[in-house]
């Protein structure tokens, strides 16, 4: 080829490069899995999920939306296989951890830090693993796919009112396709016996009960943390207000599991962030955090100082 001509070839390639770049996957997730307790199946199978699990995440695309590196969403993954019970299938519990950034600073805001318990999947060595947005395929596909949509929906809506209504809907659309001998086995798609399944996750989400929820997690993220550094004062008012609104949505739906998420991924930050409040605004925080989290209200001591 002349030299001449290779200009536009380059160019070519530099542009496909960049598109490819633009139109880069959702996720940056890190995935490990680990077998404790397991003796009869060769721990190369494992390394192969882990493998596997973390290119799923990653280069599959979960939406139509085009996310720039930057925006790209950190979470984590960690598979715990607690039992082997033959045939290809195990018990894990699987615990997840997604972050965004806020606004204007290097700190960055938990979104979800929750664990799944007692999770059954079926794997076998280099299985594809695929998108259960669509179709149910198996429960380890159906589950992680699930924690996506669920994770995306916590984004978006802590971008926009009601952002996540279009992956909370898909998340449903999962629990909804998953055939009952599936569900008899991992009982984290059903609604019976006790309410913090994958099925009462969505149904806090999607309920008009949890409208008040939603709307202050929005407020929580975009009116209080992206603000935070430009004018404390009001942001702080707002974190208050939002907060005010996840009591009233617990007092209206005691022990939901979208409060207990929420407690989760929050309460350490909470309090670090109320250190730096007036006293009304700590007073006020303090009371609010003890009657959602009686639990652990000593936890809110430092609130107060």
């Amino acid at each position: 080829m002349p030299k001449n001509s290779l200009f536009p070839f380059l160019c070519l390639i530099m542009l496909i490069s960049m598109y490819t770049d633009v139109r880069a996957q959702e996720l940056n997730a890190a995935v490990t899995v680990s077998t404790p307790k397991l003796q009869a199946t060769d721990p190369a199978v494992f390394k192969t999920l882990e493998k596997d699990l973390k290119e799923f995440l990653n280069q599959e695309r979960w939406t139509n939306d085009e996310y720039k590196p930057y925006e790209k969403i950190d979470c984590n993954f960690s598979v715990n296989i607690t039992a082997e019970l033959g045939g290809n299938a195990f018990t894990a519990d699987i615990a997840m951890k997604a972050i965004r950034p806020v606004y204007g600073t290097e700190y960055k805001t938990v979104l979800i830090n929750h664990v799944d318990r007692d999770v059954v999947i079926n794997y076998q060595e280099f299985q594809p693993i695929e998108n259960g947005t669509e179709f149910f395929k198996d429960n380890l596909s159906a589950v992680f796919s699930y924690y996506v949509q669920l994770i995306l929906g916590l984004d978006a809506e802590s971008f926009t009112p009601n952002g996540g209504d279009e992956y909370f809907r898909r998340a449903q659309n999962i629990i909804n396709q998953v055939p009952s001998a599936v569900s008899d086995a991992d009982k984290g798609w059903q609604s019976l016996n006790r309410k913090t399944t994958r099925y009462w996750i969505m149904e806090n989400m999607l309920s008009p009960r949890f409208t008040s929820f939603r709307e202050a997690w929005y407020n929580y993220h975009r009116k209080s943390l992206d603000v935070m550094h430009m004018n404390l004062e009001a942001s702080m008012v707002t974190m208050v207000d939002a907060l005010k609104e996840v009591e009233k949505t617990n007092a209206a739906y005691p022990n939901s599991i979208g409060v207990l998420m929420f407690l989760s991924a929050k309460s350490d930050e909470i309090v670090a962030i109320m250190k730096n409040a007036s006293r009304t605004q700590k007073t006020a925080v303090y009371d609010t955090m003890r009657k959602l989290d009686p639990a652990n209200s000593a936890k809110y001591n430092a609130i107060r100082g």
